[in-house]
């Protein structure tokens, strides 16, 4: 029946488009024949498909790996939005080329060093009672432990903090169910202490840990002074996952190379993987950070490197630290979405254990331990904490939930399939290929209590034959699965050519609201009004002796100052602010000979300091496309030589105006301004107050009036002094600011056509 009723549609489809298209446009038949796709291929392509206008029902945030950024893309469509600039300077956002996105770098700096780069891999939704609010997005770096803080107000990076006793980090970024604290573990186990320590002291001196950073949400903030670390034993640790409703409390994090081995090939011992897969099980650390976080109120904390640290020792005598064989080589924890179970897989074992929160607090509160470890933490026995085991395949990795009761799916890395399953019976229902050798995979809210299902993402490690050759460095690839039947089908293959992403989240897009434009004179990295902000009017350059210091603006289609005159030697800091109040009218600022290129979005103010060592002339100019007289919005920075005398100079006009030419300008400004009368007599006629969209290309057009107005005036004024040259100019100019008023007018008025604004009686 299912399949007779695709058919049935599929022609009803093929029916109407060529009855729509039958005088001289292809039919989808012929489409379809002329690139050899088949009916598969066609209703893949329609369940992906999102009419240019329309929009995609999720947003998901993937990590951007050895790029050290975050990408956005949407789900179905799979159309890339954004890179999300974090560890890694990115000049087409500015980052790292104006002073306020230098000082978040400067946040990241190790041991006194600049890290231009970082590797992301795990992100994170902010959530409120377990579910995903939208607010805002964690991130983690592997080779420079560190967790940057990205504000969905604004989709921008606001902090990076550096783990003050980890050498590196893959266990990151995973919230509590209200985002209280942001959990970080350790991977390759080192000395807590910046110093030197011979490996032949690997179990003595050498630790893991987890770290669970304090977020304060009304700040909008981590405090490092409020963080604290669980000292662990130097196994391997690797990913986490705080627990949902009644485990809440708790966290889990598993690990590898619990053998800890020490390998040296060029020592003539066996490499690093041939110890590190020895056993044949591996350690799920258990650690109750409820708990955990009232000892270091408490102060029973060791400081090191400035930070509290609850050592091993405290978190047995606490009884906050517990350890439960898991397969070997895990790498993946993921709690169920009740919060009951805690699934784990091991790389090296079929199976996929299902462990049962109640059972392991049974046997904590009985105290019902099978050894202690050599570090003398309890260790849970395995049978008596598991629900189920299900094997699935050949190299399980990750797990993530889907919509139905007790549904699951998980990677399997060596298959290269995707396993879905039931966590509960443990049972395994369906499995689907892909292409290839999958590592994490990700559903829709897949991380939260209330799954959304539909789509799944199969993040796969090698793309081989799926896209155009482009060299030796392959894209990443992507393969976008729809999940919503019975049956797994795949849909969509999405290259990916920035660094190797290893894990993402998706939120439905309706819960994310960014803001659109900022309050003029905006610090959006400090989320405060800049002292630097200036308005239209109030621009101004102080000079003193040995510094130069611009504030000014930009806007449709000038730069003021224009001019900029400063003496070999002087620190020269530019602040502009845009003046821009219509979304999407962002500017830019370079100039030439500076490592410099300021992405100025509407009301941002942004900043550039530098030494103006060499003596000559350098243009500037804005580098975002924003109107049609775009490339006139420049300007010059003459730097005068240190032993330069001023000589009187005359200036000549390029081209001399008379009163008939101001005459002519004139005429066509009445003209310009009937038109725009009409625009706004169609806005005001109807109910625009309730379009904020709209509201805002108003007070855009509104803000271009005036200075219309203002700018008449001169002209008027040099009119009257028959001083034509200055007149005809600023009656140009006069012009310009109309033109930019009807082009933000014409795109109030077609917004408000398109959603159907109605005249107010």
């Amino acid at each position: 029946m299912k399949k007779y009723r695709l058919n049935s549609l599929f022609l009803v489809i093929i029916f109407i488009i060529s009855f729509a298209n039958y005088t001289n446009a292809d039919t989808l038949a012929d489409v379809m024949q002329a690139r050899g796709l088949t009916e598969k291929d066609v209703l893949a392509a329609a369940k992906t498909y999102v009419p240019t206008g329309k929009r995609d029902k999720f947003i998901a945030f993937d990590s951007g790996g050895q790029s050290g950024q975050v990408i956005v893309f949407g789900i179905p469509s799979m159309r890339i939005l954004k890179y999300i600039a974090v560890f890694t300077p990115e000049p087409w956002q500015g980052y790292g080329y104006d002073d306020e996105s230098k000082a978040v770098l400067s946040q990241g700096r190790i041991q006194g060093k600049d890290i231009t780069w970082g590797d992301t891999h795990h992100p994170a939704l902010s959530e409120t009672d377990g579910e995903y609010d939208g607010k805002f997005l964690f991130i983690n770096d592997k080779a420079n432990p560190r967790i940057a803080l990205i504000d969905l107000n604004d989709f921008e990076t606001k902090q990076i903090v550096v783990n003050p006793v980890f050498k590196s980090s893959h266990g990151g970024a995973f919230v509590s169910e209200n985002t209280d604290y942001v959990m970080e573990s350790a991977q390759y186990a080192t000395p807590f202490e910046n110093e030197y320590v011979p490996l032949e002291q690997f179990n003595e001196k050498y630790r893991g840990g987890m770290t669970y950073w304090r977020f304060n949400r009304e700040e909008g903030r981590i405090k490092p002074e409020e963080s604290f670390t669980v000292m662990a034993p130097p196994y391997s640790q690797d990913l986490s996952d705080f627990g949902k409703g009644p485990s809440a409390d708790w966290s889990f994090t598993n690990s590898f190379c619990s053998e800890r081995y020490v390998g040296g090939i060029e020592l003539g011992k066996p490499p690093f993987e041939a110890g590190c897969s020895a056993k044949d099980t591996d350690f799920l650390h258990v650690v109750n950070w409820r708990k955990a976080a009232e000892i270091v109120k408490a102060g029973k904390v060791t400081k090191i490197n400035g930070h509290d640290v609850i050592t091993m020792e405290t978190a047995v005598a606490e009884g906050i630290l517990f350890l439960i064989p898991e397969p070997k080589s895990p790498h993946g924890v993921d709690v169920t979405p009740d919060g009951k179970y805690i699934v784990v897989s091991g790389k090296l074992d079929t199976h996929t254990s299902v462990y049962d929160f109640e059972k392991i607090q049974k046997a904590i509160a009985e105290k019902k331990f099978e050894a202690k470890d050599s570090y003398g933490i309890p260790i849970i026995a395995m049978p008596d904490t598991l629900h189920t085991q299900v094997e699935l395949g050949l190299g399980p990795l990750h797990t993530q939930y889907g919509a139905r009761p007790c549904e699951a799916f998980t990677s399997l890395y060596v298959d290269s399939m995707v396993a879905r399953w039931d966590y509960c019976e443990g049972k395994l229902l369906d499995k689907i290929s892909i292409h290839y050798n999958i590592g994490h995979l990700m559903t829709m809210h897949g991380d939260s209590k209330n799954p959304r299902g539909k789509y799944l993402i199969a993040m796969n490690k090698l793309a081989i034959d799926r896209f155009n050759p482009v060299g030796p460095l392959h894209p990443q690839n992507h393969q976008l699965i729809d999940i919503s039947g019975e049956k797994m089908e795949l849909l969509y293959d999405m290259p990916i050519p920035l660094g190797e992403p290893h894990y993402s989240v998706a939120i439905s897009a309706d819960l994310l609201k960014p803001v659109v434009r900022y309050k003029v004179g905006w610090n959006s990295r400090e989320d405060k009004r800049s002292e630097y902000g200036v308005r239209a009017g109030r621009e101004h350059t102080d000079k003193q002796p040995g510094k130069v210091e611009v504030f000014g603006t930009v806007i449709r289609s000038h730069i003021t100052p224009e001019i900029i005159e400063v003496n070999q030697g002087d620190e020269v800091i530019i602040h502009l602010t845009n003046l821009e109040r219509a979304q999407d009218e962002t500017h830019g600022f370079a100039l030439y000979g500076q490592n410099v290129n300021l992405s100025i979005e509407p009301g941002k103010t942004a900043s550039y300091r530098f030494i103006a060592d060499k003596p000559g002339v350098y243009p500037y100019y804005c580098t975002e496309f924003c109107s049609a007289l775009h490339l006139e919005m420049q300007g010059y920075l003459l730097v005068k030589p240190k032993d330069y005398k001023e000589v009187a100079q005359k200036s000549e006009a390029g081209f001399v105006y008379s009163k008939s030419d101001y005459d002519e300008q004139v005429k066509k400004n009445i003209a310009t301004q009937a038109v725009i009368d009409e625009v706004v007599n169609f806005i005001t006629a109807r109910n625009y107050q309730d379009f904020p969209a709209a509201v805002a290309l108003v007070e855009d057009t509104t803000d271009q009036l005036n200075f219309a107005k203002e700018v008449q005036a001169k002209a008027e004024a040099a009119a009257t002094k028959e001083d034509w040259q200055n007149a005809m100019l600023w009656a140009s100019q006069w012009w310009q600011y109309q033109v930019k008023a009807a082009d933000i007018g014409l795109r109030a008025k077609t917004y408000l056509e398109q959603e159907g604004a109605k005249v107010v009686q």
